[in-house]
């Protein structure tokens, strides 16, 4: 275990380029929910943040994305400090956020929800027509997350796997050019399996594919281990605010404290462990 921390540590601290935490720490009155953590994603890397309930996932989460200020330590992204930036600023340098439960304007179409999140929509007056804007780029994303055949439906008709896809697609929309990080909160959870396993690996391909959209970075929390296991490059686990574990799929499901306390010792017996 102790290896595995090192080695997380010094990649995180070694690099100022992508999202780099640095000893995070956030308290809640007296409760410590996290403590010390480390850790760093690079573009080009899908990276999983796992633990049981109450491990601290959400609030190092929440950190990241800007919803809370860290009590201390450092969110950096592209060698820039984070932590005074609010969620839009951090919209405005490339990074972008998705929801447990899929945030969409149920009320659009399919399209004009991707539209009203590209960077290059001007301000609405009452003169200018939204599905006006940037129709091809808008349509270009939608083919990315397959929902192009569906752009003039309705978006609260759609299914909710189509629907966490849309917000995945508005999560692009919303990311200017360059680098950028993408940051998912359980994207799989509500799904089926065969959509659970259809998304992650989409997920995947945005992290590994730079044509598409120039060197995202891509780091996602989870509670589904099949979401995980076989779709992340790396695996980051945290319990009680701590980072445990970190390494690849292989190392992680063969650390004994992760699972003694978390994954359960027959887990890597169950071929959940390997790349899709």
């Amino acid at each position: 275990m102790g290896d595995m921390q090192g080695r997380s540590q010094g990649h995180s601290q070694g690099r100022s380029q992508g999202l780099v935490v640095r000893d995070l720490e956030k308290h809640f009155g007296g409760v410590q929910a996290v403590c010390g953590v480390d850790f760093s994603v690079q573009p080009g890397e899908c990276v999983a943040l796992i633990g049981p309930n109450g491990a601290g996932k959400s609030t190092t989460f929440a950190c990241i994305a800007g919803q809370h200020a860290p009590s201390s330590g450092q969110v950096l992204w592209q060698g820039e400090t984070l932590n005074a930036l609010q969620p839009a600023q951090r919209l405005q340098r490339g990074i972008a956020r998705t929801f447990q439960v899929a945030q969409i304007f149920e009320a659009l179409t399919v399209l004009q929800n991707v539209q009203l999140l590209l960077p290059a929509t001007p301000v609405m007056s009452p003169l200018q027509v939204l599905d006006k804007q940037e129709p091809s780029a808008a349509l270009a994303l939608l083919a990315r997350v397959g929902l192009q055949t569906q752009a003039g439906q309705a978006a609260r008709q759609l299914s909710y796997g189509a629907k966490k896809r849309l917000e995945l697609a508005m999560a692009l929309a919303g990311l200017r050019a360059g680098p950028g990080l993408l940051l998912l909160d359980e994207p799989a959870a509500g799904l089926a399996p065969s959509e659970r396993a259809e998304l992650m690996q989409l997920v995947r391909s945005l992290a590994h594919d730079a044509v598409a959209h120039a060197r995202l970075a891509v780091l996602y929390t989870e509670h589904n281990m099949d979401a995980v296991f076989g779709i992340a490059d790396r695996v980051l686990v945290l319990m009680e605010g701590r980072l445990v574990a970190s390494g690849t799929a292989e190392e992680v499901a063969s650390n004994t404290v992760v699972l003694t306390h978390y994954l359960g010792r027959s887990f890597g017996k169950k071929g959940a462990v390997g790349h899709a």
